[in-house]
C-alpha cells in the first residue's frame, strides 16, 4: 500500500529497482526501490527461499547508490540532496512469517520469547537505520507490523476460528510495535539525530480497523482467497487512499497489498 500510494501522492514515478542492470545514471536520480521478497531485519530471515537481500545488505545496497551520486554532484549539493530525500522503511513481517514462525525450519521460537526476539530485531533495526543517518539520510517514514493473524498464509495453518484471525500471532507482535514506536520517539528528541525527522507509521491499527469496522470506510464484498477461507474484500474509494483508481484491499499468500 504505501509503494503504490506514495509516489503519486508526492507526483513522482515509481523508484526502479535497485537490482535492474538499467538503474544507474540519472534513474536513480529520483530514487531507488531497494526492496527485496522475503528478505527481513535479519540475515536468516527467508533464506529457505534462496539469494534476497536483507536489510544489512540494503543499507549497502544503498551506500553503492551512493558512490554513483558522489560522481553526479558536488558534495553540497549531495548533502542538500540526501537531507530532502524520503526514507521509506517496512520491515519486520518477514521477520516472524519466514522465520520466528516457521519452527520446522529455524530455533527462533525455542531460542527467543515473542518479546526476546522483538528486541532482538529492534536492536538490529536501529543500527541500520544508524548507518543510513550517518551518511546523510534526515527523513525516515518507519512503518509498523500490520495483523498477521490475519493474512492467508497464518489462516491456512487452521490455528483460527472460523471468520477469526490467529490471535496468537497478532498478540505477539505487540512487543515489536511498541518498541518500534518508542524508538522513533527516541529518535525524534534532537539530541541523538539532530536535523532529522522520523515518522511512524501505525499499520496495525490502519488496518486493524479496516477489517473490524469495514462499514465505516466502503461496502464490503465476501470473496474466497486461495487458502479457502472466506475472508472479507474491501472496495476502497479513492479519496480514502490513493487519489488514482479504486482498489481492493486484498491479500496475496504473504501481505495485505
Amino acid at each position: 500500500m504505501v509503494y503504490f500510494c506514495v509516489h503519486p501522492k508526492l507526483g513522482i514515478p515509481a523508484p526502479p529497482p535497485y537490482a535492474d542492470p538499467t538503474t544507474t545514471g540519472p534513474r536513480i536520480v529520483g530514487g531507488v526501490n531497494y526492496a527485496s521478497a522475503a528478505a527481513g531485519i535479519l540475515d536468516e530471515t527467508g533464506q529457505h527461499y534462496g539469494y534476497r537481500y536483507s536489510l544489512s545488505q540494503q543499507v549497502i545496497n544503498f551506500e553503492n547508490t551512493l558512490s554513483q551520486l558522489r560522481t553526479m554532484m558536488s558534495g553540497t549539493n549531495l548533502t542538500q540532496y540526501l537531507s530532502t530525500s524520503l526514507a521509506v522503511m517496512v520491515f519486520g513481517s518477514n521477520d516472524y512469517i519466514n522465520y520466528y514462525l516457521l519452527p520446522s525450519l529455524y530455533p527462533s521460537t525455542v531460542t527467543y520469547t515473542p518479546s526476546a526476539f522483538a528486541n532482538l530485531l529492534l536492536n538490529h533495526y536501529a543500527r541500520q537505520i544508524q548507518a543510513l543517518y550517518s551518511v546523510g539520510l534526515r527523513k525516515f517514514f518507519i512503518a509498523g507490523i500490520g495483523p498477521l493473524g490475519c493474512i492467508p498464509n497464518q489462516l491456512a495453518t487452521g490455528q483460527a476460528l472460523p471468520g477469526r484471525c490467529v490471535d496468537y500471532v497478532n498478540q505477539i507482535l505487540g512487543s515489536f510495535n511498541e518498541g518500534l514506536r518508542s524508538l522513533v520517539t527516541i529518535f525524534n528528541n534532537g539530541t541523538t539525530h539532530p536535523g532529522a525527522i522520523f515518522v511512524y507509521g501505525n499499520t496495525y491499527g490502519i488496518f486493524g480497523d479496516i477489517l473490524n469496522n469495514p462499514a465505516a470506510y466502503v461496502r464490503a464484498k465476501e470473496n474466497h482467497n486461495y487458502t479457502k477461507h472466506k475472508l472479507t474484500s474491501l472496495l476502497i474509494e479513492e479519496a480514502l487512499f490513493c487519489a488514482v483508481l479504486l482498489s481492493y484491499m486484498v491479500s496475496n499468500f504473504f501481505h495485505k497489498v
